[in-house]
């Protein structure tokens, strides 16, 4: 059975890479390369694997991006040379079938590919560590409208401008993020300045991560 891969990439050179990695395995078709994933979407949702880089320079977020694959049938395997345990556990908690480094050999990238365009499992065990060991990934159980106020607020928004955006009352925008802070302080990861849910934010991949160009 031939697998049909699409790369999600903004680096040219890695594209060039993948290209030549899989150009000679007869059941692995590379068919469609982005640097985004909407713009892969919009070339072709006729994909069994999606090999996604982590940080894009759209900034759009691992989660977000893994959401959009699995939406349209698309699963995931994430190729990063970054260190970053958040974006890791960002794509991790969205559904990826595995995380594979930039360092590694050539042969353990085309088997990891190969593994996850059948839908299996890629375990390795740098990502197994940044899953379970980290309580931090315990689930705060937000609804979407929550999401969204925190969105806005932990971006830099006043709570008078959320309200404003989402079309709420002042008070209820105060309401939702003192739940979204008790939840948060439930599960064992206070939250009790501005600052603080920027950083949950960050953690659950409800917003991008900034630009580390030193992470690359």
């Amino acid at each position: 059975m031939r697998h049909r891969v699409g790369i999600v990439e903004d680096h040219e050179s890695v594209v060039i890479g993948i290209s030549a990695m899989l150009s000679d395995e007869s059941d692995l078709e590379l068919v469609a390369t982005a640097p985004t994933v909407t713009e892969l979407l919009a070339l072709t949702t006729d994909l069994d694997l999606a090999v996604l880089d982590l940080r894009l320079a759209d900034g759009s977020s691992p989660k977000s991006n893994v959401e959009a694959l699995r939406e349209v049938g698309i699963e995931t395997l994430v190729f990063t040379g970054a260190e970053n345990p958040f974006l890791v556990r960002s794509a991790a908690r969205a559904g990826v079938l595995g995380v594979v480094r930039k360092s590694e050999s050539r042969q353990t990238v085309i088997d990891a590919i190969r593994t996850a365009a059948g839908g299996g499992q890629v375990v390795t065990t740098e990502w197994a560590a940044a899953i379970d060991g980290d309580p931090g990934l315990l689930d705060v159980g937000l609804s979407p409208r929550q999401r969204e106020v925190l969105e806005l607020y932990a971006s830099g928004e006043k709570a008078a401008r959320v309200a404003r955006l989402t079309g709420l009352a002042p008070q209820t925008v105060n309401d939702y993020l003192q739940r979204i802070r008790q939840k948060y302080a439930e599960v064992g990861r206070p939250a009790p300045t501005k600052t603080d849910l920027y950083k949950r934010a960050l953690e659950d991949g409800w917003l991008p991560i900034p630009e580390r160009p030193s992470e690359r």
